[in-house]
Formats: C-alpha cells, structure tokens, sequence
C-alpha cells in the first residue's frame, strides 16, 4: 500500500552520499543486528560503535529501546507496530547512511518480511544483516531485564521467543554466536567483515 501524497516530489541536494563519505575518509552502510532479547545485539553495536569510533569513523546507534522513548513511542508489540517499528527505523537508517554514517542498530526485528522490506530501501553492500545468534535457553538464563520471566507470567503479551516467533534470518551478511564467543571475538569479526568489504 503506497500512502505517498499526491504532489510530493524528491528535493536533490548538492551534495551526494558519496560526497559525503570521501569527506569522511570511510563507508557508510547500516549494520542490522538482528536475534532474540537478550542474544547480545545491544551490547555488540555499542562496543563496535565504540572500536569504530576510535579509528576515526563516524557512526550511530540506533537501540531499540531507544527509539521507543521517543520516534516510536505510540507503537505497542503486536505484528502491526512491529512492523511500523522496523520500517520507520530502515527509512532513519537510510537517511544516516545517505549521510555517511555507519549506522548500527539493535532491534529484535523478530520477521523476514519486514527485515527484507528494509533490505530493499538500501543498495547492494549497504545492508549488512548480523545475526546475532544465541539459544532461547542462554537469553532466558541472562534475562538482563527481566522480561522472560514476565513474559513466562504472563504479565508480557506477544514476547518474541515466548509467546510470539523469531524467524532466523536465512541468508545473513554475518553470524556472531554469543553464547560460544567473547564480546571481543564477536566485536572482531565484526570489524574483519567491514574491513574485507572495504568500508573502513
């Protein structure tokens, strides 16, 4: 369904992404780091933000927790605002890319569908899905934040794992297994991958 309003034309700019990123010395690409709630995805982007960071390269997080403070603070958990989430952060995503940056984000994002459909808004090599690997059992055992055993009371509807699917992703740029490597071995074979593809 295509909600564009009629009379709503692209405005070109001056300067171009690849402007943008000579001006910034490095790539630019979104690094989706996709898995259950407590698999590690927020801890991964926010560590190779900051070995990023370090070697002089622009970036940002976007955590979905975050973002529901604020940008998608009027969506719930249902398959709907799941969707809406994901698809309102692909479109920030594209626009922090467009301007250069390396943009890590940290969302359960628990559909193909919608991770695809994000896919889609980006050029081949832009759209690096990780996926953040990591049983049911061990994300239970941590629960960082308590939601399983909501989850498991019922005190939590449409939790992903529980009481509602995570569909693997297929085909992933990357898999990082954090219940069998250190955040230090993840971080860098995350940092190997972009490396290889010339983004650093």
């Amino acid at each position: 369904m295509n909600n564009k309003p009629a009379n709503i034309v692209w405005q070109p700019t001056k300067v171009t992404k690849e402007d943008r990123r000579r001006l910034n010395g490095h790539g630019s690409c979104v690094l989706w780091f996709t898995g259950l709630s407590g698999s590690g995805k927020s801890t991964l982007a926010t560590e190779v933000e900051k070995e990023l960071y370090q070697r002089g390269v622009r970036t940002y997080v976007l955590d979905g927790d975050n973002i529901r403070h604020g940008l998608n603070r009027d969506l719930g958990f249902g398959k709907d605002d799941r969707k809406e989430n994901i698809r309102r952060i692909g479109e920030v995503a594209k626009l922090f890319v467009d301007a250069g940056i390396v943009t890590l984000t940290a969302f359960i994002s628990p559909y193909r569908e919608d991770r695809d459909m994000v896919r889609a808004l980006f050029k081949e090599g832009e759209f690096i899905e990780i996926y953040v690997k990591c049983s049911l059992e061990e994300c239970e055992r941590r629960d960082p934040k308590g939601l399983y055993q909501k989850a498991r009371k019922g005190e939590i509807k449409d939790f992903t794992g529980i009481t509602a699917p995570y569909e693997k992703p297929l085909n992933p740029e990357l898999v990082v297994e954090t219940e069998r490597e250190t955040v230090k071995e993840s971080v860098g074979k995350i940092l190997d991958f972009l490396s290889s593809k010339g983004l650093l």
